[in-house]
């Protein structure tokens, strides 16, 4: 208290003197002789000029934390946009395996693609379905659309399938309504190619693919995908035939294996 006192009694002609400075400025502005209305305008205008810079910036901060608050909630939005889309394609593939399931008489089960190969020098997946699930080597792996490949590991829980897009991949195949039969090789992307289809065989753009029956491992009849183009073999008497498969091979999450291949004559 001592020290606040010694203070105001050093610093008292300062003191003063700010007070009569705002005792003035208050009487000066509280007149209301038209002349102090002139004073008092152009001290607005002093005080408008000083405080724009000032104004200015404290308004751009402000659009800037604006700006910034949108970018989040746009961005947020997005995510959730994505997120549902996402929900809704994998809905309606479940709604379509649901569906196979319902329809074909295989013994299958279901899987869920967990991860990509695991070997750099084969196209496969890894599905989360074991030999507790029934699956082993060497079974049919495929999608409501067609075959996408074989299983060529099985471990308790989990199993490799190599997919048809493999290019040391081969299955037998038929075309229909035809009934030409082939080996099927992948060339790239999602097309593969019949060769050594006999030159007189009818067969047209748009015929279904399927398999032949053949072989121990796919039944007969299941899809492989669609002609998309005949050409003529040069010397020889055969055609080849070049093959659309269904199913985009990077966006499936679900597929069936068949654990046991129906006996037709039940």
């Amino acid at each position: 208290m001592y020290g606040i006192y010694l203070a105001i009694v050093r610093n008292k002609d300062h003191l003063v003197f700010f007070l009569s400075l705002i005792l003035s400025i208050s009487l000066l502005l509280n007149n209301q002789n038209p002349r102090m209305g002139i004073i008092r305008g152009k001290a607005a205008e002093i005080i408008s000029f000083l405080s724009s810079p000032m104004t200015l910036m404290k308004s751009l901060i402000f659009l800037e934390e604006e700006n910034q608050l949108l970018r989040e909630k746009t961005l947020a939005l997005s995510l959730q946009v994505e997120s549902m889309l996402n929900l809704q394609k994998e809905n309606d593939e479940l709604l379509s395996m649901l569906d196979f399931k319902r329809e074909t008489k295989l013994l299958i089960k279901p899987a869920r693609v967990v991860n990509k190969g695991l070997q750099p020098n084969l196209v496969s997946i890894v599905i989360d379905g074991g030999k507790i699930d029934g699956i082993k080597k060497d079974q049919a792996v495929l999608t409501p659309k067609g075959v996408i490949g074989k299983t060529i590991e099985a471990g308790e829980k989990a199993s490799i399938v190599q997919l048809i897009t493999d290019s040391n991949y081969r299955i037998s195949v038929r075309i229909l309504p035809s009934g030409a039969t082939g080996i099927l090789r992948m060339i790239k992307g999602n097309t593969g190619q019949i060769r050594e289809v006999q030159k007189n065989v009818q067969i047209n753009i748009g015929d279904k693919v399927v398999t032949s029956g053949f072989s121990d491992i796919y039944p007969a009849g299941l899809p492989i995908g669609t002609v998309e183009g005949v050409y003529e073999d040069r010397g020889s008497f055969q055609k080849i035939v070049n093959v659309q498969l269904p199913n985009d091979m990077s966006a499936f999450q679900y597929v069936f294996v068949i654990v046991e291949k129906v006996n037709e004559d039940n």
